[in-house]
């Protein structure tokens, strides 16, 4: 992978369906494997695929990611052959595989990449449930799969999809049908645990998630008909936003009494009860984490800081104990981008960071996501407030509430780092963006504590 700025350049192998001939371009006497320069931030599977398609005329399905192991310091993706879909202005040639060697190429590293790649394709191709989608044939079986699946609904396939996500054990592809469109998703680790969270989910809040057509266990993956409205990132309506905050409190105030039912499901639990015994070994692990620092700006903390600090995460989770709010579902990253949401309705995705614990957390993380919406807009702010805190009435007081929301920019910010095992791992906190990122965690953690005296309890009465 070369960087350009604000943009990445990889490099495709694109492999035929059996895996005997290559796509390449020519120059003089060399060949090289074909590029494409995409967003750096964006999602790298869609954006390879609609430049292979853009740029070469090719519909290509990724397979996976290399970092080469050959000495090579370049990235690649590795993809399969789909169909030729219009001309270009530099075609490229099919050549076989068992024509090449390290001569063959400019840069001859290129060759170990080959040998590695289509090794690693084929190896896959065994009749194996380990990396199913590192396999050259998978998106035919697949293809197969969700048209026996959805044909009993009166629907077939019509041939056009959209991936968006790829690895050996990671796939989200979107398919058209004659009438509304299908999501395949299959989740590998470390969130494999999705798989069976999402589909008790469904089964419990069918208002709240896709509706589930099939699931496909071997593979950690379901089939969902897409739900209806728009992605809430889309939309700077405040009444949408206030439709899915009012919502959000609605599924969670009916995930109260199936709480229990949920923790079997979901992989880690966020009670005020558990988090305070945290506290303390969380911050240990701070205390040399912040002298390991070596640049300023942004600010290190000091011991003293961090005692104090934890302290008043203490007290506050103390103070929210006393509040006697019941536990229920959560979400650590309520993405806008994965929230659907029209003038009745909201539908939640991707709950590979669902929790049960403090259900007021998860709301605290959707306005943060609304600050970059409707930036300093208090009326907004306010209104969001208002409708989720209105579907907490039939178990909670708006004092309660009120004193919940004040306690939550600070706690929530907390139970975010203490919920994320990096904080707990040797080895991961080794790694300079890691610890990086668990120092910003903590001085966020350390802002929100100091404006904490000054924030009045919201009246919602």
């Amino acid at each position: 992978m070369s960087e350009r700025g604000d943009h990445v350049i990889y490099r495709v192998l694109v492999f035929g369906r059996d895996g005997s001939e290559i796509l390449l371009t020519r120059s003089h006497a060399s060949v090289q494997f074909p590029e494409v320069t995409i967003p750096r931030w964006e999602r790298m599977t869609e954006n390879v695929t609609s430049a292979v398609e853009r740029q070469w005329g090719e519909e290509v399905v990724c397979l996976f990611d290399l970092n080469s192991e050959s000495g090579n310091s370049s990235s690649y993706v590795v993809a399969r052959h789909w169909r030729t879909s219009g001309a270009c202005a530099s075609p490229l040639h099919w050549i076989p595989v068992k024509d090449l060697s390290a001569h063959s190429f400019d840069d001859p590293g290129d060759y170990a990449v080959v040998q590695e790649s289509l090794a690693r394709c084929r190896i896959s191709v065994r009749e194996s449930d380990e990396d199913p989608f590192a396999r050259l044939g998978w998106l035919e079986q697949l293809c197969e799969w969700v048209g026996q699946s959805i044909a009993p609904r009166g629907i077939h396939l019509t041939g056009k999809f959209r991936q968006l996500n790829a690895s050996p054990t990671f796939s989200l592809i979107r398919f058209e049908t004659n009438g509304p469109a299908v999501w395949f998703k299959a989740v590998g680790e470390p969130n494999r645990h999705e798989f069976r969270m999402t589909l008790k989910l469904a089964e419990l809040f069918p208002n709240f998630l896709p509706e589930i057509i099939r699931e496909r266990p071997e593979w950690n993956a379901w089939l969902s008909f897409e739900a209806k409205g728009r992605e809430l990132c889309e939309t700077s309506d405040v009444n949408l936003w206030e439709t899915a905050a009012a919502l959000l409190g609605q599924l969670q105030v009916e995930s109260v009494e199936k709480s229990r039912d949920i923790s079997c499901a979901v992989a880690r639990t966020l009670k005020t009860d558990e988090l305070a015994p945290v506290a303390c070994p969380f911050f240990d692990v701070m205390r040399p984490l912040m002298k390991r620092q070596t640049k300023v700006p942004p600010s290190i903390l000091t011991d003293q800081e961090l005692s104090d600090l934890e302290e008043r995460v203490l007290n506050g989770l103390a103070r929210l104990r006393d509040l006697e709010i019941p536990n229920a579902l959560g979400h650590l990253d309520p993405n806008p981008g994965n929230i659907i949401v029209s003038s009745r309705s909201c539908v939640f995705l991707d709950w590979a960071e669902a929790y049960v614990g403090n259900p007021l957390f998860t709301f605290q993380y959707l306005l943060e996501h609304s600050r970059r919406v409707f930036a300093a807009d208090s009326d907004a702010k306010d209104r969001l407030i208002r409708a989720y805190a209105e579907r907490w009435k039939s178990r909670l007081s708006p004092a309660v509430v009120g004193e919940a929301l004040k306690l939550s920019p600070l706690l929530a910010a907390f139970a975010f780092a203490a919920g994320n095992p990096a904080w707990g791992n040797e080895e991961r906190l080794a790694d300079r963006a890691t610890a990086g990122y668990m120092r910003s965690l903590t001085r966020r953690m350390h802002r929100e504590a100091n404006e904490l005296s000054n924030r009045r309890p919201l009246c919602l009465c």
